[in-house]
Parts: structure tokens; sequence; C-alpha cells
């Protein structure tokens, strides 16, 4: 199970402050999850970690700042660097964010040992491309290893369109070898053909991981993925691909894939489908070196940062358009209560009388909702009693 956020500020700054209790053997991996705005990179972080630490919200730029999760499992620990989704100067102008949210993307990359390309198969307009933004950010750092990791699979309707995906955003090529995509049809009494859906490499890859994708031993169909990814890898080789090389932006005007990614992962992060296979996948990659942090500490947010955000993705989830991003919080009280329990007093601030009458919604319906499930979301972070109250005003 993994440990609780503290839920007071100076509790958790003792933690973070703490030596690391390094085991004998300590190993590490820091991971950088990058991807367009809303592909899930927090969902699958909160998944990962196996406490909602990071806010997830179907709007963009949920995500403000870099915040690290860490997952200690025996003596490794991973150090998930979410970062916002990678943006343009335009977009961020648009929703009026900081500057931090067109640097902080790039300052991950720098201390990662391992990267996480997260792409949404369920988003037609852009699943068959990687954006600019992250194919400038792999080509800056060609010599971090990266993953490709296709989430919101179980969306996917035609799971056919995977390996046509897969192809496109690898340019048929992973871990040095060249990715064979054939489909074939399977018969199943209950109905009529299914499509049955073999990514076959034509040289097995060096060091072969149990869980990941390709390192799979016998045909094995995935619930939620509905691929049956099995390893018909053939013996003729094909000669490694050359190394990353560092790209300018003008040499990537036509480029859609990256083939220089080490493995493919198909998953469902909202469902937690294959999410254990990834991990594992993680935990295997880690190198001998000291821990960073103590076993005990989840993520190194304040309390109040983690409280924000959980109540900042509600105010996102439940007004219209543009209006959540005009927003200010501020907390006013945050003790324990009389039975032990924490008391949090927020107020939320908009600028228009019109966004007030928006955010309490008819009878307070609006802003109730957002107290109750921001506090069952803290009760679930802090694994303690939450007392959450909120005020809107005009500022």
């Amino acid at each position: 199970h993994p440990p609780p956020v503290a839920a007071d500020k100076e509790e958790q700054k003792r933690l973070l402050e703490n030596r690391p209790d390094q085991p004998q053997n300590p190993k590490v991996l820091r991971i950088a999850i990058i991807g367009a705005p809303n592909a899930g990179k927090s969902t699958l972080s909160n998944q990962l970690l196996g406490r909602k630490v990071f806010p997830v919200s179907r709007k963009v730029h949920t995500t403000r700042c870099k915040a690290q999760g860490v997952i200690t499992h025996e003596d490794t620990q991973l150090i998930i660097l979410d970062t916002p989704g990678l943006t343009n100067p335009l977009k961020a102008k648009r929703h009026n964010l900081d500057e931090a949210m067109l640097t902080d993307p790039w300052d991950s990359m720098k201390h990662a040992d391992l990267v996480l390309v997260l792409v949404d198969v369920s988003d037609h307009w852009t699943r068959n491309s990687l954006s600019k933004e992250v194919l400038r950010c792999l080509s800056q750092f060609p010599h971090i290893p990266s993953v490709l990791v296709l989430n919101k699979v179980d969306i996917l309707k035609k799971k056919f369109l995977l390996l046509e995906i897969a192809t496109d955003l690898t340019e048929g090529i992973v871990n040095g070898k060249k990715l064979e995509v054939k489909t074939a049809l399977k018969q199943d009494s209950r109905s009529s053909a299914k499509p049955l859906l073999h990514m076959t490499r034509t040289s097995p890859p060096e060091g072969k991981v149990p869980g990941s994708p390709f390192g799979q031993e016998k045909n094995q169909a995935q619930e939620g993925s509905g691929l049956d990814r099995s390893s018909d890898v053939g013996g003729a080789g094909t000669g490694e691909a050359q190394g990353p090389k560092h790209h300018e932006p003008e040499d990537l005007k036509d480029v859609k894939g990256w083939p220089h990614f080490q493995e493919i992962f198909m998953l469902a992060a909202l469902r937690g489908e294959e999410v254990d296979t990834l991990k594992r996948y993680l935990l295997m990659q880690a190198k001998p070196g000291p821990w960073e942090f103590h076993s005990d500490v989840l993520t190194n947010q304040s309390p109040q940062e983690v409280c924000d955000n959980i109540i900042r993705e509600k105010v996102l989830e439940y007004l219209p358009l543009e209006v959540p991003y005009g927003v200010t919080q501020v907390t006013e009280i945050w003790e324990e209560g009389e039975c032990g329990e924490l008391l949090i007093v927020q107020s939320l601030l908009v600028p228009r009388e019109s966004h007030k009458r928006m955010l309490i919604g008819r009878g307070g319906k609006v802003i109730s909702r957002i107290a109750r499930e921001a506090g069952q979301d803290l009760m679930n972070t802090f694994l303690c009693d939450v007392r959450l109250k909120l005020k809107v005003e005009v500022k």
C-alpha cells in the first residue's frame, strides 16, 4: 500500500528533508512523462503511484507545474516527473498559462533516465503522428531512452487501428528492429470472424522483459487493449538501426513518428488496465544509485499544493469553457478540528458576478458537488477525515 501524503505542512516538510532510508543495494529511475495536453499523463501517474496526488480533468492544462511522485518498491525507487502538456507560446497565451508551462517539460527531460511518451489513441485527429512539441523534445534529448505508451485503448472500438497507429508513431522501428505488422482472422464460435492482431519483430530484442508487450513468450489476449500481442519473432535479423541523432526543428517538418522507442505499451490508464505491466517494466529498468527520498514520501508537493490541485480539478470539470482558468484559490483555514479531522476552508475568487453564479450553481448544487468530491479525494490522499468548506467571492 502506498503511504499517504502528510496532511500537516511541517510533517511533510520533515519527511522531504529526512535522509532516505537507503537499502543495501538501492536502485533508482527518474521517469519523465510527456505528451500532448490531455493525453492522460496525470491519470497514469496516479495509477502508478496507487494514490491520487496529481489533478486530472478532461480540460487541457490541468497540470500547471511539474511535480514529482515517488514509488518505493523493495530496493527500487521510481521518481515520476509529471509534467504539463507540451504546448506552444500561442496556446499558452490563450489559456493564460505561466511561462513555466513552456519550460517545465524541458527541465524534466534534462533530469530523466527514461521518457514515457503518452499518446491518446481515442483522439482520431492526433493519434497517427506525434506532436511537433513532442518530436522536438525527443530530438533534443536523443540519448535518453524512450518508450511509447498508447493510452485509452479501451475507448477505441476498432482495435485493428492500434497496429496502424503503432507503425506510424514508431516509423515501423522499435528497439532498432523493423516492426512487421500483419493481420489474420481468428474463428470464434460465439461470433463471426474476429480480427487477430500480430506485431512481429524480425529479430528478438536483447534481454526480454517479462510483462513487456514484445517480451511475451506466448499469445496472451489482453483485455482492454483487444490485442493479441504475440511475439512471433522470426529469425532473420535486419541489422541494428542507427542510433538516434539530434534533429534540428526544420528537419521535423514532415516527420510523424520516432524510430528510437525501446518498447510499446498499450493500456487504459483510467481503468488501470495494463498499468501493472508498465510498472514492472519500469522497476526492471532502474539502475544502481542512491534513493532521493525517504520511503514514506509519495510526492514532493506540500499538502496545500495537493489540496489546491484537487479542488482546481473539480472547478475545471464543472465550469464551462474558459471560465475556470480565471479562478484564484485562497486557503483561509487549515487546522485540526475538534474530532481530529482536517478542517480546510478555501475561498474561490472569480473575476465576474456571472462566474460566481455559475460556480455556485442553482441552489448551490455546483459548489456543493465540488466540495463533496474534492473532500473525498483528499481523504483518500491524506488517509484522514477531511471537512472541506468552499466560499465563492468576486475579486
